[in-house]
């Protein structure tokens, strides 16, 4: 039908959000509904010695004032982080505590020491005003290459020097003897900057406490509210799990940053069984700066080593990774096994080494943005390959060409096994998209106007539905990584789908009801998808490393066939037919080469008239399953930025900008693109304007947006998409995911193209005006000393 797989079908969810009918956290409006306001450390490291909330507590309409030591005194657990990872010698990471409410030392500047509950939000943040800490300042260290050194002050007592882990991946002395014995060795020092997540809608939290039926009810932002309510429970001692329901209504995008549970969700949920009341608590854009978990932070030193004919022989890797004042749920695999496993790119490389030492810092915690660790492999192996192209006088499209991966399955010498891709057709339909042959007219006709064109590319693979379970777990990840899904078809043959993953921007009741629709040959708006209630939905993992097409969907296809199985014995057993004889066609169950047929709601209702069901059967139609992935799905692609730099003043502008993808089977391409788009501009925002910035002591100077660049719409181009795909040969769909490329290939192609036009390769992202007009005139400076 026109509704299936590959329809351009529109989101069928944008018209409440068009029309201002979307349903957020922030609109739940409870009973007996008081407010939360937090009580914020302004220092980045200070030892708390008292808190006097009596002015507070004296305030008409303030409910209570609570501290972390009552938090503590009933039990409530500390954040953790999920995923174990262990240094070469074989210790364990260093996990420092983090209470929702900090005690006794508070560790950045918005540490919560204490909130106030309030009849409304004015008064709660009054209040909280009011509240007088008395802190003893602690010296600060801000930034990870300082984290490290001989006598920086300690974030926490249990990781000496800072140090969380020092991990390593690959052969250290096969790369070391592999870059000695190579005829040429570029060498790159490079920062990947810090960036906040800036979802459109700020987190936000609404917790209510049943005293009648002791159950707890927490509205949130998440992407993820099964595994919320699941850490909750189990290991923050908030609530038993099957007393808790977390419901994540409409959610305004995440990026990651909405993965986790926060110290706001512990504190609200408590709160509202302290104070009997429902507790609401909603973020503004300065703690979001302050709060939400922020991404990247790498700083990197690597050589490449390459024989006489250009080819890689070997790749060394040296990352400090910087994750803030406390490990956050998912940060210690990021520059692990979502980083260092992605190095080897599109290349095929027999030697690699990285080695990544993760430190503690008095900033706020770092952990998965979109992305999540394969941006800043991307960034560094892209941003080697174009530096190598140009020390050697190589064209970097051929230097590419030269170490593409050409068969598959490919293992490469960091774990992941590639099971499919086409690379050279990635970056042919880039390079022709592009017109790269008319570059140089166009490169000379800027250069009439005063102005510097360069060009850029990038090649990017990524490791999308972050699984199996068995890879995963004995790597230390603390859950599954599956997926679930239940098809329910109603008596009337409607059909609603109920799944585990969750959509917070990503069109999932449109492209989830496509693929039922292309199965059933029933309309899309007879498919409803339900997601994101824990008492609705049976136990699913949620939505992030663009696992709802790869794991999700493949979860709903294994129930689809649970369902089809079962329609076909109703249809034979009705129209007097062999089970292999049934087909289903265009919304109709028939006995193939026959004119017997039954409409999909007959079958439907013949479902539940149990009295003429073949003998045995139960009536229903209703069937679940759990989808756990035998590998990573890896798309890839093509990118290719050109830009124009204005040389007086800095200014860079990208005038065209093509991605050529590789995604499997698209379901839907208005959705894929618009994926792309997105992702595109981000990785935009990273490499010519976004950067958290703290000083030396530790103060966030980029708390809102005076501050922090977002890129706007005269900042992006008009994008040339493309798509070359090869079906993914692990799922029964053959997706591979999107959500994330865009990101990932953007930054390394937009800086290539910055220092291909200035000619100097010394510029570090953000390359903002300042930076590159910097850089610009310390290359032409020997030249005019000379």
């Amino acid at each position: 039908m026109s509704d299936g797989i590959g329809a351009r079908v529109k989101r069928k969810e944008d018209k409440r959000f068009i029309t201002g009918k979307g349903k957020y956290t922030d609109d739940i409006r409870m009973e007996n509904q008081a407010y939360a306001a937090f009580v914020r450390s302004p220092h980045a490291h200070a030892k708390v010695k008292g808190i006097d909330a009596s002015a507070a507590e004296a305030m008409e309409g303030v409910v209570a004032v609570l501290t972390g030591a009552q938090l503590t005194g009933d039990g409530i657990g500390n954040l953790i982080c999920g995923w174990a990872i262990n240094s070469k010698d074989g210790s364990p990471m260093n996990m420092g505590p983090w209470s929702a409410l900090a005690t006794d030392r508070v560790r950045y500047v918005g540490d919560a020491v204490a909130v106030v509950i309030a009849d409304s939000q004015k008064l709660a943040r009054n209040a909280a005003e009011a509240v007088v800490v008395d802190y003893e300042e602690l010296p600060a260290v801000a930034h990870a290459d300082r984290a490290l050194a001989k006598g920086a002050p300690q974030v926490h007592d249990n990781a000496p020097g800072n140090l969380i882990y020092d991990w390593g991946i690959g052969d250290d002395a096969a790369t070391q003897a592999a870059l000695k014995g190579s005829a040429h060795v570029t060498e790159l020092h490079v920062t990947n900057n810090r960036l906040s997540p800036n979802p459109m809608e700020p987190r936000s939290a609404v917790a209510t406490y049943d005293e009648a039926e002791d159950h707890y009810t927490l509205y949130t932002t998440s992407q993820n509210p099964h595994v919320a309510r699941l850490v909750l429970s189990a290991f923050y001692n908030v609530a038993p799990e099957h007393k808790l329901r977390v419901i994540a209504p409409d959610v305004g995008g995440g990026f990651g940053s909405k993965i986790y549970i926060y110290p706001e969700e512990i504190t609200c949920l408590w709160a509202s069984m302290k104070t009997k009341r429902s507790v609401k608590w909603t973020s503004d854009r300065t703690e979001a700066f302050m709060t939400d978990a922020h991404g990247r932070d790498h700083i990197t030193t690597a050589k490449m080593g390459f024989d006489k004919d250009g080819k890689i022989t070997g790749f060394h890797v040296d990352t400090v990774a910087n994750f803030g004042a406390y490990m956050s749920l998912f940060s210690s695999a990021v520059p692990t096994y979502l980083y260092a496993t992605l190095l080897s790119g599109q290349y095929d490389i027999h030697n690699i080494y990285c080695n990544v030492r993760a430190v503690y810092t008095n900033t706020v915690p770092v952990d998965a943005y979109r992305g999540a660790g394969r941006p800043e492999a991307c960034y560094l192996i892209e941003r080697m390959m174009e530096t190598a192209a140009r020390e050697m006088g190589m064209d970097p499209a051929e230097l590419r060409r030269r170490n593409f991966i050409q068969s598959f399955p490919h293992q490469t010498p960091v774990i992941m096994n590639y099971d499919s891709g086409d690379f050279p057709g990635n970056l042919d339909k880039a390079l022709k998209a592009a017109d790269i042959a008319g570059f140089p007219a166009r490169k000379a006709e800027a250069a009439k106007r005063g102005k510097l064109r360069g060009i850029g590319y990038s090649c990017y693979i990524e490791a999308c539905g972050i699984a199996p379970s068995a890879a995963v777990g004995s790597l230390g990840a603390g859950v599954g990584l599956w997926e679930s899904a239940e098809v329910r078809v109603n008596p009337v043959g409607t059909i609603e789908i109920l799944t585990g993953s969750h959509s917070h921007g990503q069109g999932h009741e449109t492209t989830f009801a496509q693929i039922v629709s292309d199965r059933f040959g029933v309309p899309i708006d007879n498919v409803s998808i339900v997601h994101g209630d824990t008492d609705k939905v049976q136990m699913g993992m949620g939505t992030y490393g663009s696992r709802s097409g790869a794991v999700g969907m493949s979860a709903i296809v294994k129930a689809m066939d649970k369902v089809e199985a079962k329609v076909k014995k109703i249809a034979a057993h009705v129209l007097e037919a062999s089970e292999d004889d049934i087909v289903i066609e265009g919304g109709e169950v028939k006995v193939a080469g026959t004119d017997r047929k039954m409409a999909w709601h007959e079958v439907g209702l013949a479902a539940y008239t149990a009295h003429n069901l073949p003998a045995g059967m139960e009536p229903g139609l209703k069937e679940g399953a759990f989808y756990d992935p035998v590998n990573f799905t890896f798309p890839a692609g093509a990118y290719i930025a050109e830009v124009e730099v204005d040389p007086d003043t800095g200014v860079t502008k990208i005038v065209q900008f093509t991605a050529a993808d590789d995604f499997g089977t698209i379901i839907n391409p208005n959705i894929v693109e618009g994926q792309v788009h997105g992702g595109v501009a981000q990785g935009i925002g990273q490499a010519i304007l976004e950067q958290v910035v703290y000083d030396e002591g530790g103060q966030l100077l980029t708390g809102s947006y005076m501050d922090y660049a977002m890129p706007r719409a005269d900042d992006v181009p008009f994008y040339t998409i493309e798509h070359n795909t090869t079906v993914c040969p692990n799922n029964p769909l053959g997706i591979k995911g999107c959500g994330e490329a865009g990101a990932i290939g953007a930054p390394p192609a937009v800086i290539n193209a910055i220092t291909d036009a200035i000619g100097t390769n010394d510029l570090q992202m953000p390359a903002t005006p300042a930076r590159v007009w910097a850089a610009l005139n310390a290359a032409r400076a020997p030249m005019a000393a000379e």
